[in-house]
């Protein structure tokens, strides 16, 4: 059966009443947009017609008649004056103008995302913060999250970047177990990729959280406002330091909350070690170290990766030598031992004698090695000793020697470094991502914040002895001779570089050349005094 068409009035009337309504639209607006003023004050004046009634209403009646004779008064004196009525229409428009605006909506509580957001961690904490034989309990299946949780925040995406938690006394707040079981959950619920603190008041029973903001990178290497003896490792939060350092960031000058790491005779952390991912900055720490020691003291690098991240050091001032080889590694080594027992010998002998220690041994010497776990499976490999081996005099007795120790190594060859090492490097730096047992395994206890899986070169934790767990950014200090890097950060690099040396060798101190093979080295030279066979122990 063929289909009729339908009508002409049936098929074009949808069409009009769509371009009717749209007239209607665009004219309401425009009178809307017209009669605004007028709609505004019409407002404005309901407003002041209600409050007055609520005051008429709110005085009591002994006191309306003088009301009344006051406003009367009023009035005949403002029509009296000139312009005065004017005057008071001018004042009633402008007072219902201001009465009749339209005012932002202040938000007064969560919306219904965030209530369900806030409901669905209440609900996921109750196994953790609950105990069945609690009469009382606080987290409970249904219950109400508003009893348990206080000063929540959200971002523009509904995230939470704030919460305050009470939890039961019962809770075991002091096992890091608990509270890592916590923290987990709560950094799972609330949204990863962002680095949240935790601050637990064992007193109150209280549980704070909040989104930490990013460690700038802005900071280059630079001469830091330091005395001698202090070493910037990086910058870290405003609140977790004391102490702020005037520098120059890609966006000005600030003055910045920095990590500063003390060395010397009274030093309770004289020696450091890094620990990171490949790519992480421990490269770049030791570089910015080199360049902070150089102006006072004297430097030795050792290299175990072999890739010459140092070689803008070579031969400059104060450069004893770059080492990349076994055989110069050991060399270099060995001198170092011999150069801090002399030092000892010679310190000791000064004290006994009542003069002061000698020049030439309260002179910083800094041993920076890089990746010793290859050296070490070369060593063994050649069947020669380990270079850590070498290390145990400078570490055990290099605080009173004016001797500090840098060691930087990968976490996979982590179980590599001796025992000497371990325990005589408190100062520790953890770059890098890394999983929160990796970073308490190297530091000696869990951040209180939660690492994010991508981070920037350079960015990981700092602790220096018992102290605190700090957040860090090590100041960009790249190698200057790489075509990655870029124009601003390679100047900044180079201006901190001492002048090179006029004569040719890498350590003109220790009679060595670079990259000497074993049959052509010549002996290391030693003091007089060097072949004490006990050296005296640093006091204190």
């Amino acid at each position: 059966m063929a289909r009729r068409p339908l009508p002409r009035i049936l098929s074009s009337g949808t069409a009009q009443i769509a371009r009717s309504r749209e007239i209607a639209r665009t004219a309401a607006d425009s009178a809307t947009d017209v009669l605004h003023p007028l709609i505004t004050i019409s407002r404005g004046l309901r407003k002041l017609a209600a409050t007055a009634r609520a005051k008429w209403a709110a005085t009591p009646k002994e006191r309306r008649g003088p009301t009344l004779f006051l406003v009367a008064a009023c009035v005949l004196v403002v029509a009296l004056v000139p312009y005065g009525p004017l005057l008071a229409l001018v004042a009633l428009m402008g007072a219902a103008a201001w009465q009749g605006r339209e005012r932002p909506v202040v938000k007064t509580g969560p919306d219904d995302a965030e209530v369900a957001r806030l409901q669905g961690l209440y609900e996921a904490l109750v196994p953790y913060l609950s105990l069945p034989e609690d009469p009382e309990p606080l987290f409970t299946h249904g219950g109400d999250w508003a009893a348990a949780f206080a000063d929540h925040a959200f971002d523009e995406d509904g995230r939470l970047t704030r919460l305050r938690i009470s939890y039961p006394p019962y809770f075991p707040d002091g096992e890091p177990a608990a509270r890592a079981r916590v923290e987990q959950l709560l950094h799972a619920k609330s949204g990863r990729g962002r680095e949240y603190l935790f601050e637990w008041d064992e007193e109150g029973n209280r549980l704070t959280m909040r989104v930490l903001p990013a460690l700038p990178t802005t900071i280059a290497a630079q001469r830091f406002v330091t005395v001698p003896g202090e070493t910037v490792l990086g910058f870290t939060d405003a609140d977790a330091v004391q102490r702020t350092v005037p520098v120059r960031a890609s966006d000005g000058t600030e003055d910045a909350p920095a990590v500063v790491w003390r060395t010397g005779p009274r030093s309770t952390e004289p020696h450091l070690l890094a620990v990171g991912q490949p790519g992480s900055g421990t490269t770049s720490l030791l570089r910015s170290i080199a360049l902070q020691a150089l102006p006072h003291g004297d430097v030795l690098v050792i290299e175990g990766g072999g890739t010459g991240e140092y070689a803008c050091l070579v031969g400059r001032d104060g450069v004893l030598a770059v080492e990349c080889g076994l055989t110069g590694a050991l060399a270099s080594l060995e001198w170092a031992a011999h150069e801090t027992e002399r030092r000892l010998v010679a310190a000791n002998r000064a004290r006994q004698s009542g003069h002061p220690a000698p020049e030439d041994t309260r002179r910083p010497l800094w041993i920076l090695l890089d990746r010793p776990s290859v050296l070490g499976d070369l060593a063994a490999a050649d069947g020669r000793p380990d270079p850590q081996d070498l290390l145990q005099l400078p570490l055990r007795h290099g605080r009173a020697a004016q001797v500090t120790v840098v060691v930087a190594e990968q976490f996979d060859s982590l179980d590599t470094l001796t025992e000497t090492v371990r325990s005589h490097t408190r100062a520790r730096v953890v770059l890098g991502p890394a999983a929160p047992d990796q970073i308490a395994a190297v530091l000696g206890t869990r951040p209180h914040t939660t690492p994010v899986p991508d981070v920037p070169p350079g960015r990981g934790y700092a602790r220096l002895g018992t102290g605190p767990v700090l957040r860090l950014q090590v100041p960009a200090t790249p190698d200057p001779y790489d075509d990655a890097t870029s124009e601003a950060h390679r100047q900044a690099v180079l201006e901190l570089l001492p002048e090179r040396r006029t004569t040719a060798g890498s350590a003109p101190e220790l009679g060595l050349e670079p990259d000497l093979d074993a049959d052509t080295a010549p002996t290391l030279r030693k003091e007089p005094g060097a072949a004490v066979p006990s050296p005296v122990p640093a006091e204190g």
